[in-house]
């Protein structure tokens, strides 16, 4: 995975390179490929206990050789870092209840959890731990601060404190947070960089919406029928099915997100304009959750844990690996009609 995670990102930066003329083209090969698979029926409900020969995945179309379906649930470590600047003020109280949830819906008995706190500094509150108390208690000293947000920042941190992990374990990272950075000295792009080749898989829970609502004027009583698309977004954010998502409530499509991806290995200034939320969650096969209601926030930590529950990993060497450009992996289940998610797929530097 590692070697993998390696080409990946040196291929982003090759590529961006070479269009500026400042380096000669590089061919690499992807020697393993590994795509944790999440598995649904037609009621959008986990499929478990299927077996390794009941999958079938695809690279760019063709089909590949599974070397191993993993369908065991792997220890985690996990850094949980929580927005705690001005803005989130009235959030908090919320956000302070749910360190008791991450130990038995999350963790399981062989987890681990760290807390970081983030506003114009960034504050480790608990290192790595597998009690329960000390993790919840560390959530609910978290107060406001000051106006930044350097959730970037946090987001460095929080690799750096889970590359000291066993790389055994499954290193996930959870932010709790606005989708957008605000004072940050380190950049989004050498940031997906590091998330990749730590192995790391980043979770979000943008809480954009609720504090727009806690927060705003009080609304002009006449409705507004016009549908979400034709909304404006905040400036410098694409207008994506996730970035509506975010804004607007409205369901979006993975299979939408490819184009996105490929632009972010081929245009460096791409990353910049991305939202965190969507250049860390994409980039590293994660996912994002809004909430719209206190109960909400709770719901968003349930299903990231059902996820993470439910998942099977899958292996393979690609037998097309000197095509160049990116390549979308897909997965299906033999003789089922049910929905497989996985990540949109890698890149490969083109062959000279």
């Amino acid at each position: 995975m590692t070697r993998l995670l390696l080409c990946v990102c040196l291929c982003g930066l090759l590529v961006a390179q070479q269009e500026q003329g400042t380096l000669p083209k590089i061919v690499t090969t992807v020697e393993n490929v590994l795509a944790p698979v999440t598995v649904y029926d037609r009621n959008n409900n986990y499929v478990h206990g299927l077996t390794p020969d009941q999958f079938r995945i695809f690279d760019n179309g063709k089909e590949q050789n599974i070397h191993q379906v993993d369908v065991t649930f792997t220890p985690i470590s996990l850094v949980v870092a929580i927005q705690a600047n001005a803005r989130a003020d009235k959030i908090l109280p919320a956000v302070n209840k749910i360190g008791t949830m991450l130990k038995p819906i999350m963790l399981g008995d062989q987890g681990e959890a760290a807390v970081v706190a983030f506003d114009s500094r960034i504050r480790t509150l608990q290192d790595f731990t597998p009690d329960a108390d000390k993790i919840s208690k560390a959530i609910k000293t978290i107060y406001a601060g000051s106006n930044p947000s350097r959730v970037v920042d946090a987001v460095e941190t929080s690799i750096h404190m889970l590359k000291t992990r066993n790389k055994d374990r499954r290193r996930i990272l959870l932010v709790i947070g606005e989708s957008r950075d605000y004072g940050s000295e380190a950049r989004g792009r050498e940031t997906l960089i590091e998330l990749q080749l730590a192995n790391i898989t980043a979770y979000w829970v943008d809480m954009s919406h609720l504090l727009g609502t806690l927060t705003a004027p009080t609304p002009d009583p006449r409705p507004d029928n016009s549908p979400p698309a034709m909304h404006p977004l905040p400036g410098g954010v694409p207008s994506t099915p996730t970035t509506v998502q975010q804004m607007y409530g409205t369901n979006g499509s993975s299979a939408e997100f490819i184009p996105l991806m490929v632009e972010i290995f081929k245009d460096v200034k791409n990353i910049f304009k991305t939202s965190p939320a969507v250049l860390f969650t994409r980039g590293t096969g994660g996912n994002e959750f809004s909430f719209y209601s206190l109960k909400g926030l709770e719901a968003s930590i349930q299903e990231i844990s059902d996820q993470l529950h439910s998942e099977y990993t899958i292996s393979y060497t690609p037998n097309n690996q000197t095509e160049g450009g990116f390549h979308q992996i897909s997965v299906a289940v033999i003789g089922h009609d049910y929905r497989c998610d996985t990540r949109p797929g890698y890149w490969v530097a083109a062959k000279p």
